[in-house]
């Protein structure tokens, strides 16, 4: 398959993450409301960080079958489960680091931020992230371990494309471009418990860093292919939705309805399989 109608394929799959965003656009919803869309973006997450270790374990995987048959040297599963630990540690710890970056900006922005200032001089006004919500900066942490994941697997589409496997390719635009519309819910879903609601440019924003990496990585793998940068993407993204489902959960017991969380949880995580299994059957 031409470069072309392999670039479409990855641009089919991305773009469908807008189908979930006019959720972020709900009106002040009730708290029951806000717990369970909550929860139901859980769900999903959990779904991708199972999904996405999968992925990554495959190479590891390999390699350790490759050395009990003789076949291999313990060389790859070194390479790969140390690439493996540190796309995880990386993507979990490098949040952290970054949170707590924005904590202290956002302090120091509060109380005029160190440094001498005279009665006469008007403090400097702040933008970007530092002045976002907290929901607003969440969204945008799962937007970016969501791309993570995606460029994987538009790694995939065009690997397919490239062996001119055009049935494999079709099965696994439509199984992501379902999972990218659950996906684009689970960056939006924190999101509805803001009075304020976000507008259309940071809506399309925040899908254009999650769902614009499938088309990229569709374009990398239709010409290049390695299980080193599939492994290193995979354990970033799956460090980060960890975060943020680490975060998600926090927000979701504060509120004391567990049968609520168990509910939305359970709808989250079913539609996730239910999307993998639409590729499964295809055969990828």
């Amino acid at each position: 398959m031409d470069l072309g109608k392999t670039l479409l394929l990855g641009a089919i799959a991305g773009v469908t993450i807008v189908l979930g965003l006019p959720v972020g656009r709900m009106r002040t919803p009730r708290p029951l409301l806000k717990l369970f869309l909550n929860a139901i973006a859980i769900g999903v997450l959990l779904f991708l960080v199972w999904d996405v270790l999968a992925g990554a374990w495959e190479p590891v995987d390999g390699a350790l079958s490759a050395v009990h048959e003789h076949t291999g040297g313990y060389g790859p599963v070194a390479g790969y489960g140390s690439l493996f630990v540190a796309g995880l540690s990386v993507g979990l710890l490098g949040l952290v680091a970054y949170d707590r970056y924005l904590h202290r900006a956002r302090a120091n922005h509060g109380r005029g931020g160190p440094g001498a200032m005279s009665v006469h001089e008007r403090p400097a006004r702040s933008t970007g992230i530092v002045t976002w919500s907290a929901a607003r900066r969440v969204a945008l942490l799962i937007a970016v371990g969501i791309g993570l994941h995606n460029f994987a697997e538009g790694l995939a589409i065009g690997q397919s494309a490239a062996r001119n496997d055009v049935a494999l390719a079709t099965v696994l635009v439509i199984g992501f471009a379902l999972h990218n519309a659950t996906e684009g819910f689970g960056i939006v879903a924190p999101l509805a418990a803001e009075s304020d609601r976000p507008s259309w440019g940071f809506l399309l924003g925040m899908a254009l860093i999650a769902g614009g990496p499938t088309f990229v990585g569709t374009w990398i793998g239709h010409g290049f292919t390695s299980d080193a940068v599939s492994v290193a993407f995979l354990t970033l993204a799956a460090g980060s939705i960890l975060y943020v489902v680490c975060q998600l959960l926090g927000i979701a017991s504060a509120a004391r309805r567990m049968d609520v969380l168990a509910v939305g949880l359970l709808i989250g995580m079913i539609a996730g399989f239910a999307t993998d299994a639409i590729v499964t059957a295809g055969g990828a």
